[in-house]
């Protein structure tokens, strides 16, 4: 699309994408017992996930915890995406952080599949979300 301008839901898509590849990164590193890695990626995995959504919109933030509180605002609240996933977003949040920033922190493998799972969960419910948004375009 070299020159065109990208409607909204191929900007989506895109995003969407790289969320898929991120998720790839993050299983890869699970299976080799990298779990501050794993989380990092399942976790931004999430985060382009949610950064699809609101590329519909053509809205984007700087700041990670902008990007989610609009998504659990405009998303959650309303329960577009449901309740749940912000709170798995949340959690996903905050272990990201720990692996980053707490130097005695270590995951463990049960808390980081459940990462890996939220991710490969809200990528589901975002292409949902995606198909019937272009349907209705």
């Amino acid at each position: 699309m070299i020159g065109e301008e990208k409607t909204a839901i191929d900007f989506a898509k895109y995003r969407l994408d790289k969320a898929k590849e991120t998720l790839n990164s993050a299983k890869l590193l699970y299976n080799n017992n990298d779990l501050s890695g794993a989380n990092y990626r399942a976790y931004y995995s999430i985060f382009y996930s949610i950064r699809a959504v609101l590329a519909m919109e053509r809205i984007d933030f700087k700041r990670h915890k902008d990007v989610i509180a609009y998504f659990n605002q405009h998303y959650v609240k309303p329960e577009i995406f449901p309740r749940k996933m912000g709170s798995k977003i949340a959690q996903a949040k905050t272990i990201r952080e720990d692996c980053d920033y707490d130097d005695e922190y270590e995951p463990s493998k049960e808390k980081t599949m459940q990462q890996i799972e939220t991710a490969k969960e809200l990528i589901t419910m975002v292409e949902e979300y995606l198909e019937n948004k272009s349907r209705n375009e």
